[in-house]
């Protein structure tokens, strides 16, 4: 097996690597941050890869949003993500848009070098592994979309009359609003939620589909 290990402490990663070349697992990159670890990948196409959540320049979730076009961009190579946080909004994409190959452990719980390295096989496989804090946190964290969340309260509203299925002129009447400023939120809420112009998606609907899963 080949892997890419993404580590900012140094000692910690001399040591992973150490560990995991003791069963036989090869570490062609070892990189302590997100740009290079995606560089490695590119070059090395390994088998998995080891990413800490936070690394360089930021110390914040560099790890997992490098972990999310991983698995987005090259769905053939397993990511497990070892690190002291808990991150839920990316952990929580990371684990539901992609159903193997991919695992969470938390440094501070591993108990043994056979346990981490069995994690590794078991993810680089096909399967997955999560610490059980892992899994506490994110049935205990309601799930947050950050697009809504970027919304105001009357392009809450307006969402809520286009999830009814109004029009922009049902709207205006029903909010006594006039119908251009009604088409300006409406316009502001599809980009806070990132929706793309494309001709094959409908952007109100998509808008609407968001609002009714949260």
């Amino acid at each position: 097996m080949r892997v890419v290990i993404a580590e900012d402490n140094a000692l910690l990663r001399d040591g992973i690597v150490l560990l995991l070349g003791e069963h036989d697992i090869e570490v062609v990159a070892a990189v302590s941050d997100g740009d290079a670890l995606l560089a490695a990948i590119a070059a090395e196409r390994p088998d998995a890869a080891v990413v800490d959540v936070r690394m360089p320049p930021t110390h914040t979730d560099e790890g997992l949003r490098a972990a999310l076009t991983i698995r987005s961009e090259h769905p053939e190579i397993a990511v497990l993500v070892f690190s002291q946080w808990v991150e839920t909004s990316y952990a929580r994409r990371l684990l539901s848009e992609h159903t193997g190959h991919v695992g969470y452990l938390l440094k501070d719980r591993i108990v043994s070098t056979g346990e981490f390295v069995d994690a590794l096989r078991r993810v680089a496989a096909g399967g997955t592994a999560l610490d059980p804090e892992v899994v506490r946190h994110l049935l205990a964290a309601p799930a947050v979309d950050a697009g809504l969340a970027r919304l105001s309260a009357r392009e809450r509203e307006i969402l809520g009359l286009l999830a009814e299925g109004r029009s922009n002129v049902a709207i205006a009447e029903t909010l006594h609003l006039a119908e251009r400023s009604v088409e300006k939120h409406v316009t502001a809420i599809l980009t806070k939620l990132d929706l793309p112009h494309d001709r094959s998606d409908h952007r109100r609907v998509l808008a609407v589909l968001r609002y009714l899963r949260a």
